[in-house]
């Protein structure tokens, strides 16, 4: 399928275990389902599914320390992720990572608790800086001797909050945006990361890494990026809770670039409340970040978990997503039905008129946007770090092609080469068009003539069997809106198909994360869909 084509339904992102030859990163589907060794999985059950709650009343009555925690995290990474089902979604742990427990053990016995996530393990995607001992490579091995010389906005938030950054998660290398024809969770230095519901089925968008160790329970919390679906779509794969906020919302500075129209960092969780307690840590204005100047006052996310928070509310469904698969068709009517059921007024066939016309528009603007960006991005690791410019990552992967392109070439990063400054007439026209029909003449239209709190849709289909000869092939989606308008969305469980999560999106107009935290938390505990993964080695055994 084509990139610009497949951006309209899934997966466009905003690197395991060391350096991964392409032999290397095909070995995990080639592997007998017998090698799956059970034992393995119960190594760390202690944390297993466990909330940021459970966490915290753990350490508070001191059952258990941050160390504790963050040990029995890295054992189950080295069951679950390295050995037994062999997820590789964990591309790097942290090497200070039990220290900095240590140290927030001994805050607590005097006294200070930073907040909810004081002692909570935590992975981050590689593409978002650290300056600490891990890299920040994007998966690309391009960058593996760059290093960032500050944290990542966000990285400095969640160190103030108390989170103990474990490690960093595999990802789509550059984000998903090197190659229409690319296998996500594949990068050349992490390999390919595999979804825990079923081993030959692939983790979906860049923030493949991260859904995966959430789902195996490699962390508490982790964070993902987005552009067009990486949040989204991952979470829905791997039967997780994803929040993509209002692009300014979360400080991008520090993260490896796509688009500075629609890029952002956001949770992934096994459950809303996980996720809201991860973005009141992650939000916040950033003076490295122009877009998070224009933010609303910070909402309180944990007080919007609430049960009855669907009570008076008016949900719109956007039907014109729906069709593409009659078992997703029939989760999305038995959340339909919870949701009425939970006090709430459904509004159907609340359709997005422009559906389908901004695809080319947003394609465009991001192949600018991105050679600004990585260009920038680029020029902040120092003069030091061997990569300045998009053609020298080209270079690199023309002179190492056997390691970085042996499944799948550049053609994105030849396109966006090709573009001029953002000052081109066609980049103005393309940006202006996609915020129209996203905005304006889109969600801004349904919003306002039906009167909706938000509109729901089917955040994908059953995920995709990994394919690295062909690439990856749409099951359907609907993250596009949200994305181009830059306005947020959450995805929730909704359900099964063959034993593979399907998910259900929840989308509002900017600034809105607290009222649709609310409804997403309402309908989790009406419903309660999620379960934990099983690693089998198909869907169809």
């Amino acid at each position: 399928m084509h990139r610009r084509q497949f951006l309209q339904q899934t997966v466009m992102g905003g690197a395991a275990l060391a350096a991964a030859s392409p032999s290397t990163a095909q070995t995990p589907l080639a592997r007998e389902p017998e090698r799956i060794a059970s034992a393995a999985l119960a190594i760390g059950d202690e944390v297993v599914e466990r909330s940021v709650d459970d966490l915290q009343r753990a350490m508070t009555s001191g059952q258990v320390t941050a160390r504790a925690l963050a040990q029995a995290y890295l054992r189950r990474i080295d069951a679950v992720d390295r050995q037994g089902p062999s997820l590789n979604s964990v591309i790097e742990i942290n090497p200070d990572a039990l220290d900095i427990a240590e140290q927030l053990d001994i805050e607590r016995k005097a006294g200070r608790v930073r907040g909810p996530l004081h002692g909570i393990p935590v992975l981050i995607k590689d593409n978002i800086d650290t300056a600490d001992r891990m890299k920040t490579t994007a998966g690309s091995l391009a960058l593996v001797e760059a290093r960032p010389l500050l944290d990542a906005g966000i990285v400095t938030r969640l160190r103030a909050a108390g989170a103990v950054l474990l490690g960093k998660t595999n990802l789509s290398e550059w984000a998903n945006f090197r190659s229409e024809h690319s296998t996500s969770g594949w990068s050349g230095r992490g390999g390919l990361t595999r979804n825990p519901y079923a081993l030959d089925r692939n983790g979906c968008g860049s923030s493949t890494g991260s859904g995966a160790a959430v789902a195996a329970s490699l962390c508490t919390v982790a964070v993902g990026t987005e552009t067009d679906g990486s949040i989204i779509c991952p979470s829905s794969r791997n039967g997780l809770v994803g929040i993509k906020p209002t692009v300014g919302l979360v400080s991008r500075s520090g993260i490896i670039p796509i688009s500075a129209t629609q890029d952002t960092a956001g949770p992934m969780a096994r459950t809303v409340a996980d996720a809201a307690a991860l973005l009141q840590a992650l939000a916040g204005p950033d003076d490295r970040d122009a877009a998070t100047k224009g933010q609303t006052p910070a909402a309180d996310y944990l007080a919007a978990l609430t049960p009855d928070a669907l009570q008076g509310r008016r949900i719109g469904v956007m039907r014109n997503f729906f069709g593409f698969d009659a078992r997703v068709d029939g989760l999305m009517d038995e959340a339909i039905a919870a949701i009425a059921a939970a006090g709430a007024t459904i509004v159907d066939k609340t359709n997005l008129p422009t559906r389908g016309q901004f695809g080319d528009a947003e394609y465009e603007v991001m192949l600018y946007e991105f050679k600004a960006g990585i260009e920038a991005y680029l020029a902040t690791l120092g003069p030091g770090a061997p990569m300045k410019t998009l053609a020298d990552l080209m270079a690199f992967n023309e002179a190492h092609a056997q390691q970085e392109m042996p499944y799948f070439g550049q053609d994105i990063f030849l396109k966006a080469q090709a573009k001029g400054p953002l000052t081109e007439r066609a980049y103005v026209a393309a940006r202006a068009k996609a915020a129209r029909l996203s905005r304006t003449e889109g969600l801004d239209k349904v919003f306002a003539r039906w009167k909706v709190d938000a509109v729901l849709a089917p955040s994908g289909g059953p995920a995709w069997l990994t394919d690295l000869v062909n690439g990856d092939y749409g099951t359907g989606g609907s993250s596009g809106p949200a994305a181009v308008s830059g306005y947020p969305s959450v995805t929730v469980p909704a359900g099964f198909v063959r034993g593979l999560p399907i998910g259900v999106s929840f989308v509002g107009p900017a600034w809105s994360e607290a009222r649709l935290i609310g409804i997403a938390y309402a309908y989790e505990q009406q419903t309660q869909r999620r379960r934990p993964p099983q690693y089998l080695p198909s869907a169809l055994v």
